[in-house]
């Protein structure tokens, strides 16, 4: 404790030194006022709330994340909100059609399979109702720690505000995510006609319950996409910054307040990764058993009949792709921000000269270095797993290995009704 107090003392004796001797610190003193206690502040700097807003009212609408700007500068959760009432009355309404297709989709599944194969296929129809089942779990259960990850970007703002003078941006933003959201429901509209044209048994009546459902998935899918985007933002607009002052007169604490700033945004991106860890990790699981289940349906269908481009293959083919190309769009987009946040400021602080810097300046310089390589930034979903690329390759791995069994499965029947 001592020495914690000893270097909190040394800290703020550098920085009253630093304010006194340039210009740059004094604009930094002037803002060094502004505290998270300063509703209005928070409110007035919070770019990516109102960039983004759109984004949260959507997943309202879907019932999915019930949380709301409830305070000035602050994002809150209520199991009694208004819009937690909504998504009880929602669920409730989508439960009873999701059940009542389900029904028949089960029935389907137990009394009218009969061979392995078409047994497979029914599934399919059968796993895609799951995901409605989770939303209490990954959606309300997990609102409190996604409203701490939201808080903690408008905190992280006021300090970006504070250190450079200027209130960060998101260039596009807010048109990309009306892009996006308006292309995840038409991906749902066109991806469930699609399989309603292709496969038999999928009637049209039945897409009224995948509905919902679908679009919720593609949602989750472009959140994580839209965060990882604003991170990947804020880490340009925090290493821009940092090299315009590192090309004046380099200070012990000025790199200090950087560090801080960067921790801050290291933090923002493994807050993503815990916050979401329920819908990331059963998003994950989902797409990997739909992407086993409709290459496997594929694969037997040319083995059976051979490569006839029937509407049965087509459909197996655009569950394929679509599940396929969620789940490399979540692990591409975690990888690229967590290596855009460390890349660039470390080339900056590689850059400087350190011959031409103090000793005290030299040393905080190498903590930094050894921060970004101690603590590397990651989406980590609270230690199960990380997503990134070689999440990806594992994935493929596995679906590779059980397509393998099913296949011989399959070889083995075909074996025994041969003989």
């Amino acid at each position: 404790m001592k020495a914690q107090n000893v270097s909190d003392t040394d800290f703020g004796t550098k920085f009253n030194n630093f304010m006194k001797k340039t210009s740059r610190a004094e604009e930094i003193k002037k803002r060094e006022s502004l505290s998270y206690d300063n509703a209005q502040a928070l409110d007035e700097h919070d770019q990516f709330y109102r960039d983004h807003k759109l984004l949260l009212l959507l997943f309202q609408v879907l019932g999915v994340m019930p949380i709301e700007r409830g305070r000035l500068g602050e994002i809150t959760f209520s199991w009694t909100s208004i819009p937690s009432i909504y998504a009880y009355c929602f669920y409730a309404v989508t439960t009873v059609l999701v059940v009542f297709v389900g029904r028949e989709r089960l029935d389907i599944l137990t009394n009218q399979s009969r061979k392995f194969d078409e047994y497979i296929y029914a599934i399919l129809f059968v796993v895609f109702l799951i995901p409605h089942f989770w939303i209490p779990y990954v959606g309300w259960g997990v609102a409190t720690e996604v409203c701490d990850y939201k808080n903690s970007w408008t905190r992280f703002q006021l300090d970006y505000f504070k250190i450079t003078g200027r209130n960060l941006q998101f260039p596009h933003l807010n048109t990309l995510i009306v892009a996006i959201s308006s292309g995840c429901l038409v991906l749902a509209v066109v991806f469930l006609l699609s399989l309603s044209m292709l496969l038999e048994g999928f009637t049209l009546y039945h897409t009224s319950a995948y509905l919902h459902i679908i679009t919720m998935i593609n949602m989750n899918g472009a959140l994580l996409y839209i965060n990882c985007r604003a991170i990947g933002n804020a880490s340009k607009a925090v290493a821009d910054s940092f090299d315009q002052d590192m090309e004046g007169d380099v200070t012990t604490t000025l790199v200090a307040l950087y560090k801080k700033l960067w921790m801050s945004l290291s933090e923002l991106l493994q807050k993503l990764g815990s916050a979401y860890s329920r819908t990331y990790s059963t998003l994950s699981l989902f797409l990997l058993t739909n992407v086993t289940i409709a290459a496997y349906g594929f694969t037997s269908e040319v083995i059976d009949h051979g490569f006839t481009f029937t509407f049965k293959e087509m459909g197996l083919l655009v569950d394929f792709a679509y599940s396929m190309g969620l789940l490399f769009t979540i692990c591409d987009c975690s990888h690229k921000a967590s290596e855009y946040i460390a890349k660039r400021v470390q080339t900056t602080l590689l850059n400087i000269r350190l011959s031409k810097v103090d000793v005290t300046t030299s040393e905080e310089i190498q903590i930094f270095l050894m921060a970004i390589q101690m603590n590397p930034p990651k989406v980590s979903l609270k230690g199960y797993t990380v997503l990134n690329r070689e999440l990806l390759t594992t994935f493929l791995a596995t679906i590779a290995i059980y397509l393998i069994i099913l296949l011989q499965f399959k070889v083995s029947l075909l074996s025994q009704r041969g003989g």
